[in-house]
């Protein structure tokens, strides 16, 4: 074969194999933007839905609202998640024997870095020094 026949051979096979290898890479980091689009939306609809349950005026409507978001955030939830999600459901159910604010806030602060750490945020604080809170309305106590 001719030196040059075999030179545009070779340069036609690399260009199609670096095509398709771009176009591989390029549709995966599609899904994965898409993924965590719709993972980011799960946990925006929960944390929206659990701000309405705060506070003495929740409704049952709310917490039925809560309810859903938090069974809906199994089918993208990391097991991080849901074992702080399980632990935070736990310490707030009603047939709690010994309900805790303390128990509550743990709880509630280990969740919403397990999310944030899903979501691959970086936490800024260290977990063990910052503390979420929840802010609800109808009361003067600034932390629910």
């Amino acid at each position: 074969m001719d030196a040059p026949i075999l030179v545009a051979v070779i340069s036609s096979a690399a260009s199609i194999v670096v095509a398709a290898v771009a176009f591989f890479l390029t549709k995966r980091k599609e899904r994965e933007a898409e993924w965590k689009k719709q993972k980011l939306e799960h946990y925006r609809e929960f944390m929206d839905a659990l701000s309405g349950t705060v506070g003495s005026d929740s409704t049952s409507e709310e917490e039925r609202r809560w309810t859903r978001a938090a069974n809906a955030i199994g089918l993208v939830a990391s097991h991080r998640v849901l074992l702080a999600l399980w632990q935070f459901q736990d310490a707030i159910a009603r047939s709690n024997p010994n309900p805790s604010r303390k128990a509550h806030d743990e709880a509630l602060n280990k969740l919403m870095f397990a999310i944030r750490f899903d979501l691959q945020i970086s936490p800024a604080d260290d977990p063990e020094t910052f503390s979420y809170r929840l802010w609800c309305s109808g009361t003067n106590d600034p932390k629910g």
